[in-house]
């Protein structure tokens, strides 16, 4: 079964490996054009063995299908692609096209899956590969796998700990189905579906009026990317790392309660937060005693 990757980053990178431990005959690898001189592991990998990379700016370029329909595919298969695949590419291989999300869809469909349901505070999300067709992540399912949301995981938590393996092995699993002519096509309930827009620095502003606990799933549910932000002496502060913090102290809203080695405490809707790592405009990420001590920021001072 001669298969097209259309991927990216390390996931596209793992992917193509797993696929070629199982003997695949990958016959062209797809991916965005590399930073000059930083050339991604993914295509190292698969010049290292043989397979011809191609890298459009765009997938819509007439050249690609071109390229198409001299590899001859028999199936392609999607790992972390962010541009817009055309459909006659999509449906050029005889077995068509596979593609790997990271949600439960129809639940949070979009570029910012992972993110939505953890800003969301749900305990659960998982993978899904599955057949695209015209609409954004509306395709038919193959398979799909949970898992948990722990109370303290962040998006970069979720992806990396347990959706970027995950899927990895989902992959291959799926295309071992389409092989053996097994792989289901079971639409998607269309009823139950959500779609959020990409998760950008526009949304993730911290609104210390908010109840704490929803400060907090957007403060996890931005780390590591875009982060969540507020404003200190007329500069933007990125906030990575926190905590609840039980407090019986009464406050105004994004107001500093208390200062130790560990960070500083702010005060929010019905509790507190710990903020313990942070990023200053013009700087790389910091501990929050650092922050301090760089800052001057004193107890009674207020963010927002």
């Amino acid at each position: 079964m001669r298969i097209i990757l259309i991927g990216q980053a390390a996931f596209g990178e793992k992917a193509l490996e797993a696929l070629l431990n199982k003997n695949e005959d990958v016959v062209g690898v797809f991916s965005p054009p590399d930073p000059p001189d930083k050339p991604s592991g993914m295509k190292v990998l698969a010049e290292n063995k043989g397979i011809p990379v191609f890298q459009p700016k765009k997938m819509k370029e007439p050249e690609v299908y071109d390229i198409f329909v001299k590899l001859q595919p028999d199936l392609n298969v999607m790992a972390f692609v962010t541009d817009i695949v055309p459909q006659r590419i999509l449906d050029y291989p005889r077995l068509k096209t596979i593609q790997y999300h990271p949600s439960l869809l129809p639940k949070h469909r979009g570029g910012s899956a992972i993110h939505w349901a953890v800003i969301n505070g749900e305990t659960k999300t998982g993978l899904t590969i599955f057949w695209p067709d015209k609409g954004i992540d509306t395709g038919p399912i193959i398979l799909q796998k949970e898992v948990d949301i722990l109370p303290d995981d962040t998006t970069g938590s979720v992806y990396f700990n347990k959706l970027f393996p995950l899927g990895v092995e989902a992959i291959v699993e799926a295309v071992e189905m389409v092989r053996k002519g097994i792989a289901p096509r079971i639409p998607q309930d269309d009823t139950q579906a959500t779609y959020e827009p990409l998760c950008t620095e526009e949304l993730t502003v911290i609104k210390w009026t908010k109840p704490v606990h929803q400060v907090y799933n957007l403060i996890r549910g931005a780390n590591p990317s875009p982060a969540a932000w507020t404003i200190f002496k007329g500069n933007k502060i990125k906030i990575f790392d926190s905590s609840i913090e039980p407090t019986q102290n009464q406050a105004e809203f994004g107001e500093v309660l208390s200062i130790d080695s560990e960070g500083f405490v702010v005060y929010c809707n019905g509790g507190a937060i710990r903020i313990k790592r942070v990023q200053p405009a013009g700087s790389g990420k910091i501990k929050s005693s650092e922050f301090i001590t760089n800052s001057g920021l004193k107890v009674g001072d207020k963010l927002g």
